[in-house]
């Protein structure tokens, strides 16, 4: 197998036109680079350099070998140059998977400043739906998942003055389970949504178990959004009775609106909310859903991975 590193020598030997003058150019001495022609020559099968003069010319196998070795070099100056671009975060490639209600109230702020911030990075993204994106960071095809999960024992929650969704000031690294690394991003408080009349709407707060005997409209699939709920419900003492099923936060406000139930939708997919509903603070206990970016851990993150995790912070911060 031929040496890079002595294809290189032999592109400044023929540049130069002698080995004492690529000698002096390089810092070496003529016998060490007449000793790596002689071994390249080895390894190419071939005469390489004939005498001309006081200094050596390349044979047909030389030239040729010297168009590769100066096509290498161009090369090897790119990947440099590329690495170094992605070291810096000037260039990359990070893949984001991320559920409905993120996307413009979280999400789609933290790509426009990342864009800002490093425009060569490219971003892929897809909705997860259903399916659980988790698998997909573990095994390195996805970079980052923005998913629900329970907040961990002890974990610091943070609101603001009104009850919306703040940051929590929890430790920066986050938390570590099966080889994914938690981020926590912010804490999204569930509202009481009521059709207009109905007899609790006049209450500007209510208590959990005033929905106890009301007839509910799901806003939830089954998973950590809807188990946010029930476990709330059971902590004011009951369970609630869905009548209703529905796919995402605009159909449930449509189904409460037209006085089939009450519903419970987080603050974040309550933007434009419909008009012929109210909106109104729960507690005791108040129903929250725990947002996360989830990353592949423990090892350090890419820059430009890094600089969609702080967006996504500021992003969460009101």
């Amino acid at each position: 197998m031929l040496d890079m590193r002595r294809m290189q020598l032999l592109r400044a030997v023929v540049t130069s036109g002698s080995v004492t003058a690529a000698a002096r150019n390089l810092g070496y001495t003529p016998s060490a680079v007449s000793q790596q022609m002689a071994t390249l020559e080895k390894e190419a099968g071939i005469t390489l350099l004939e005498r001309s003069g006081r200094g050596v010319r390349p044979t047909d196998a030389g030239r040729l070998l010297n168009e590769y070795a100066a096509l290498i070099g161009r090369q090897v100056a790119e990947a440099e140059t590329a690495l170094a671009d992605l070291r810096a975060g000037r260039t990359g490639r990070v893949v984001v998977r991320y559920f409905a209600t993120v996307g413009a109230t979280l999400l789609a702020p933290a790509l426009a400043e990342l864009r800002v911030e490093h425009p060569g990075v490219q971003v892929d993204l897809r909705l997860t739906g259903s399916d659980d994106p988790l698998p997909e960071v573990r095994e390195g095809r996805a970079d980052v998942a923005l998913v629900v999960r329970p907040r961990e024992p002890g974990e610091p929650r943070e609101r603001g003055e009104r009850g919306e969704p703040k940051r929590a000031r929890g430790p920066r690294g986050g938390v570590f389970v099966d080889g994914v690394r938690f981020v926590h991003l912010l804490d999204d408080t569930y509202r009481a949504v009521l059709p207009k009349g109905h007899r609790l709407a006049s209450k500007r707060v209510l208590e959990l178990a005033d929905l106890a005997e009301e007839p509910w409209v799901a806003s939830e699939w089954p998973g950590p959004c809807l188990d946010a709920i029930l476990t709330a419900c059971g902590a004011a003492g009951f369970s609630p009775d869905f009548v209703v099923e529905s796919e995402d936060y605009a159909t449930a406000q449509g189904f409460v609106a037209a006085g089939l139930g009450v519903s419970l939708v987080p603050v974040t997919g309550l933007a434009g909310h419909h008009p012929a509903v109210v909106v109104r603070k729960v507690r005791n206990p108040e129903p929250v859903r725990a947002i996360y970016a989830a990353v592949r851990g423990p090892g350090p993150d890419p820059i430009a991975l890094r600089g969609l995790l702080d967006a996504l912070r500021r992003a969460a911060t009101p």
